[in-house]
C-alpha cells in the first residue's frame, strides 16, 4: 500500500482534488475514477473510510491500495507512424497531430504507444512500475494530443531511467516553433510565471497570489522567426515541463497559439481553416551515453501551407 503523509501544503484540500492534483495530475485517471477509488474503500484516510469531499489536515496518512484488472496494450498497425531514427536504446519519432500519446480509460487502441508495440514490442515492458505505468512503456515525455512533432522514446529500463533524468535535471534541449495571435511586445524574452491547475482540473492558469491548486515553477523563452499582420511565427524553448506550458504562457501575454480552443481569448475569432493548436515540437538535443544527438521534425503539412499562405502578409 502506497502511503502519503498530508504536509501544510495540502491541509484544507479535498481529498479527491488533492489527489488528482499531487499525484494523477500527468496520469490519464480522471477525478471520477479516484471518487470511485475512495468510495470503495481503496483509499483510505489514517485507515478508515472518507468521503471524497473529506478536508485533509496535515499530518493525515493517505493510504493507497488501488486494485485494477490487469489489461494489455493492443498492437495497432492501422495507426501510421514517421520514425526519424532508432538505436539499440531509444527511437526518435515525429508524432503527428490529433494522436494521443499513451492508452487511457477512454482510448486504448489508436494511441503512439499502440503503434510503436508493433514494431518495437520490447518496450512493453519499460515502465518504472507507478500506477497505470504499463500504459506508458518506453515514455519519458508526452505532447498534447493535438501538438505535432518529436518525441523520445526510450528501449530499454536502462535507458529509461536516464532519460528520465535528464528531461527532469533540463539536460535535454526542446524547440518548439509556434504561430500565435497578434504582434508580441517583445521580439524576444523570457515568461517566468508559476502555473497552477485551474478549478475545472482541465485547464492550467498563471498562478497569481494565493490558488486553491500547487503552484509549479514554469519558465518558458521565446524568440520571434517572423512577423506578419495579425499573427508572429515564434520559436520557443521551455525551460520546465509543465503540463500546457507553453500555451498558458503564451497566452499569458496576450498572444495565445492560433487554434488554440482550451486558451484562446473571448475577443479572439477562431481561424476556420485552422483545425488544432498550430504548435510543434520541432528539435530534440540530448547527450546520451558519451554521445551527442540532434533530431529535427519537419513541420506537417497543415502548419507549412497556413504559413505558406501568410507569406505576402510579412511586415
Amino acid at each position: 500500500m502506497k502511503k502519503i503523509v498530508v504536509d501544510e501544503n495540502g491541509a484544507g484540500e479535498r481529498i479527491d482534488k488533492f489527489l488528482k492534483e499531487e499525484f494523477f495530475l500527468n496520469v490519464e485517471k480522471t477525478r471520477g475514477d479516484i471518487i470511485r477509488n475512495i468510495k470503495d474503500g481503496q483509499i483510505l484516510v489514517n485507515g478508515k473510510k472518507v468521503k471524497p469531499s473529506y478536508i485533509l489536515k496535515e499530518n493525515d496518512e493517505i493510504g493507497m491500495n488501488i486494485v485494477k484488472e490487469k489489461e494489455k496494450l493492443i498492437p495497432n498497425k492501422n495507426v501510421k507512424l514517421k520514425v526519424i531514427y532508432q538505436n539499440k536504446d531509444f527511437i526518435i519519432v515525429n508524432k503527428p497531430a490529433g494522436l494521443q500519446v499513451h492508452p487511457s480509460d477512454s482510448e486504448k487502441e489508436n494511441t503512439l504507444v499502440n503503434a510503436l508495440i508493433v514494431d518495437f514490442p520490447e518496450i512493453m515492458d519499460v515502465n518504472d512500475g507507478s500506477q497505470d505505468s504499463w500504459m506508458r512503456p518506453g515514455i519519458v515525455h508526452r505532447l498534447d494530443k493535438d501538438t505535432s512533432g518529436i518525441m523520445v522514446v526510450a528501449k530499454n529500463k536502462k535507458t529509461f531511467y536516464e532519460l528520465k533524468k535528464k528531461f527532469a535535471n533540463r539536460e535535454i534541449r526542446k524547440n518548439y516553433v509556434a504561430l500565435v495571435y497578434g504582434n508580441l511586445k517583445d521580439r524576444q524574452g523570457t515568461v517566468d510565471k508559476p502555473i497552477a491547475r485551474a478549478a475545472s482540473f482541465k485547464k492550467q492558469k498563471i498562478a497569481e497570489g494565493r490558488t486553491k491548486g500547487v503552484a509549479r515553477t514554469a519558465v518558458t523563452e521565446y524568440n520571434l522567426i517572423e512577423r506578419y499582420e495579425e499573427f508572429d511565427f515564434v520559436e520557443v524553448f521551455p525551460k520546465t515541463g509543465r503540463m500546457h506550458q507553453i500555451r498558458v504562457h503564451l497566452a499569458s501575454l496576450g498572444n495565445p497559439i492560433v487554434g488554440d480552443m482550451k486558451y484562446k481569448r473571448k475577443n479572439i475569432s477562431q481561424v476556420a481553416e485552422v483545425k488544432r493548436q498550430l504548435l510543434h515540437a520541432q528539435k530534440l538535443q540530448f547527450e546520451l551515453w558519451g554521445q551527442n544527438f540532434e533530431f529535427v521534425a519537419d513541420l506537417p503539412d497543415d502548419f507549412a501551407s497556413f504559413l505558406k499562405g501568410l507569406d505576402e502578409k510579412q511586415i
